[in-house]
């Protein structure tokens, strides 16, 4: 990855993604997760205060060594058993079946084969477990879209390969999920080309 992917670039995604005006957006999306479950995109535990109490266990999947240095002060404060339990989403180190529910918060952008890592997360999720996510994508506009279309590029460079124009509900039903609850939004403050989020639920076969 580099010195700017290794030691930057995490730090510049915890305060940019750290801002207050997400925290509303994490407290939807981890409202009513349960029992085991898996994080992908774990980051620096920006979600960590926002389990419930029925969260029993989370394993946490992150490439970034930096990344997941800054959780622990995050980690120290809540009671929750979280570890560091993967690398890399295309390729989970779990069992099949292993998960009540799974997270994702604006991770789908960033992952090189989202198809496989959403294939990975049907694999571990048990039978009529949920997936969990708010990802920001393709924006419901076309005027929006024909600048994320020529932003892309540049972001991609400056935000270790985040996408702007990937279909977030398309890419979960190819992979197998049917979606149960779905909010399509722009988020509040943001510049459209970034902020057009999709906040909502979906569930294995």
């Amino acid at each position: 990855m580099g010195l700017y992917g290794e030691h930057v670039l995490p730090r510049i995604i915890d305060v940019a993604c750290g801002m207050k005006a997400t925290d509303p957006l994490r407290a939807r999306v981890c409202d009513d997760l349960a029992g085991d479950i898996v994080e992908i995109g774990f980051g620096s535990g920006l979600n960590v205060p926002f389990y419930p109490a029925a969260v029993m266990r989370v394993a946490a999947v992150e490439p970034a060594d930096v990344g997941w240095k800054l959780a622990q002060k995050r980690l120290r404060a809540t009671s929750t058993d979280v570890q560091r339990s993967g690398l890399d989403g295309q390729a989970l180190p779990f069992a099949d079946d292993s998960f009540d529910a799974a997270l994702s918060t604006w991770t789908m952008c960033t992952i090189p084969d989202v198809d496989a890592a959403l294939r990975e997360l049907r694999r571990v999720l048990k039978p009529g477990a949920t997936l969990h996510f708010v990802e920001h994508g393709l924006a419901p506009d076309a005027g929006v879209r024909r600048w994320q279309h020529r932003f892309e590029p540049v972001q991609k460079r400056l935000f270790g390969g985040c996408h702007l124009t990937r279909p977030i509900a398309d890419l979960l039903t190819t992979a197998g999920f049917t979606i149960i609850a779905l909010d399509v939004f722009y988020e509040d403050g943001a510049p459209k080309i970034m902020g057009a989020d999709s906040l909502g639920i979906a569930v294995t076969p």
